[in-house]
């Protein structure tokens, strides 16, 4: 098993893709495919079929994966903003 720059629980600002500057929690991390899940982070429609807790079906929004090397930590990330001297760091 590889070791990562982020864990479960962490902080992070996703660094590129249509999520750029979104800030979120790490819900989970796939290691085989070096991808974590972010939450509030590249929402996806998930179609659910019929099922006890959806009778008639129904279209869920969850998070998708990102990257690994797409997403940093938040205190490292609002460090460098104010090494650069960049006045807010990335939204929430």
């Amino acid at each position: 098993m590889r070791r990562f720059h982020v864990k479960k629980n962490d902080e992070v600002v996703v660094l590129s893709g249509s999520d750029k500057g979104k800030r979120g929690r790490v819900i989970s991390v796939l290691g085989k495919k070096q991808r974590v899940i972010v939450e509030g982070a590249r929402l996806i429609k998930r179609h659910m079929r019929k099922s006890q807790t959806h009778p008639q079906g129904a279209i869920v929004e969850r998070e998708g994966s990102i990257h690994i090397s797409n997403v940093m930590k938040a205190e490292d990330f609002d460090a460098r903003a104010s090494k650069r001297g960049t006045a807010a760091p990335a939204a929430s």
